[in-house]
């Protein structure tokens, strides 16, 4: 990968690191010589990121103050923060459910891990980057977070739509103090059994059309996610702030 002039030595936070997403931007921060440190539910894949000098913590950040408290271990070990890439998320292993039998259970949870984790990770770094007087923040969003959703979850899109609304208006009030936020927005990509389980279910047809739709025909990888938060968090992207980058290969 060609390298970005200023992520060496720089204080990485990713948080949902066990994911395809997280593995890929947590290495491809490290690759750049950046000191990354993640965040997951499930350690399950924590041996391998410690392999490759990856600092790991089982954090359930539904847990606003666990969260919080991460992110204070990170900038204590590190002596400050300089990017938090806020990628933890998903629909919790739900499908799609008709709305008037949704349950509070099933709404919640998919907004504590979209958007409330994301709120209270923020929250926590600003601080740290505020004393800096610069830092960037990259949330990874969805094409749900401008459409309706593929998955048909109504908590997922209202979550995504909130965490794009929460990346406009921190750009706005955390600019003048340094600090860039951004997000992304993913196309389709196979990241896991509920994605691929999505995927088989649309059938030949659907599949076709789907590609047939995309600029570039094909589905996109967690690499190419990567490759534009490293871009959002760099200066090279010094005067990009409050924006959604499609990340979906020109999705029609």
């Amino acid at each position: 990968m060609r390298s970005l002039p200023d992520l060496a030595g720089r204080t990485v936070a990713v948080s949902g690191v066990g994911s395809a997403f997280g593995v890929a931007i947590a290495d491809g921060f490290r690759e750049q010589g950046a000191r990354v440190f993640g965040c997951d539910l499930d350690p399950s894949g924590f041996p391998t990121l410690v392999d490759r000098g990856i600092g790991c913590a089982a954090v359930d950040l539904r847990d606003r103050a666990a969260a919080s408290g991460w992110i204070e271990a990170v900038a204590a070990e590190a002596g400050g923060i300089d990017i938090l890439v806020n990628n933890a998320g998903g629909v919790a292993g739900q499908q799609h459910q008709p709305f008037g039998t949704l349950s509070d259970a099933d709404w919640d949870i998919v907004l504590d891990i979209n958007l409330n984790a994301a709120m209270a990770l923020s929250r926590a770094a600003t601080r740290h980057m505020a004393a800096a007087r610069s830092g960037a923040i990259v949330n990874i969003c969805s094409g749900a977070s401008l459409r309706a959703s593929l998955t048909g979850i109504q908590a997922y899109c209202a979550a995504k739509h909130g965490l794009l609304g929460l990346t406009r208006q921190l750009a706005h009030e955390l600019g003048p103090q340094g600090i860039r936020v951004n997000a992304i927005a993913p196309g389709l990509v196979l990241t896991g059994d509920a994605t691929r389980r999505q995927w088989d279910g649309y059938g030949a047809g659907r599949q076709a059309d789907i590609l047939g739709g995309i600029a570039m025909r094909r589905l996109g990888s967690a690499d190419d996610v990567a490759r534009a938060a490293l871009f959002l968090a760099s200066d090279w992207a010094g005067f990009v702030t409050g924006q959604i980058l499609n990340v979906d290969g020109g999705i029609r």
